[in-house]
């Protein structure tokens, strides 16, 4: 039962995919990060109340849907007019940077950039389902709760945007192909 382990170490366990998801949604930068820490900050809040049986990744995923939400909705209210683009953020898609090679870091970037491009130029229901199912883990069901419809539904546009995804990066869908989210994220199909 993860309530009985510290919070730091849930937040490094989970943190990673509480990232994807925030980062599928809200696309890079700051607003990302924002609700990254908005999800934990509000989960800590509530921590030692969670009922035992809760899926605690599951639930994480459901606040940082709920905190990327937020963000967007807040984002609306404001203006946010810029002369230049953005700098880009010191944070990989699995959080802050630790012991990695700068030439592999590099390579797997430019990657991952690609990977974001493609996912950011998604429809949003197909964007969502993978999000949700493919980087947040969760199966079908909890996505179609989530984003509304019916788990075939949601099953449809997570096929759909991952067959948009390969076709869009040339990916070949073999085991070492860099679009197998399942198992570059830990995901279930």
């Amino acid at each position: 039962m993860d309530q009985k382990i510290p919070f730091e170490t849930i937040v490094r366990r989970h943190g990673p995919t509480v990232w994807r998801v925030c980062r599928a949604v809200l696309g890079p930068g700051q607003d990302a990060e924002d609700a990254w820490a908005e999800t934990f900050m509000a989960a800590l809040t509530v921590w030692e109340g969670l009922p035992p049986e809760t899926n605690v990744e599951a639930w994480l995923v459901r606040v940082a849907r709920n905190k990327a939400v937020d963000v967007v909705r807040s984002s609306a209210r404001r203006a946010a007019p810029t002369a230049s683009p953005p700098e880009s953020t010191t944070h990989d898609d699995a959080g802050p940077r630790t012991g990695i090679d700068p030439a592999d870091a590099a390579v797997t970037r430019e990657r991952e950039d690609m990977l974001w491009v493609a996912v950011d130029a998604l429809p949003e229901r197909q964007r969502l389902a993978v999000a949700y199912h493919h980087l947040g883990g969760l199966p079908h069901e909890e996505v179609a709760g989530i984003i509304g419809g019916t788990p075939a539904a949601v099953r449809r546009a997570s096929s759909d945007g991952m067959r948009a995804l390969r076709h869009r990066l040339g990916a070949s869908g073999k085991a070492d192909d860099p679009l197998d989210l399942d198992a570059n994220t830990g995901g279930t199909s």
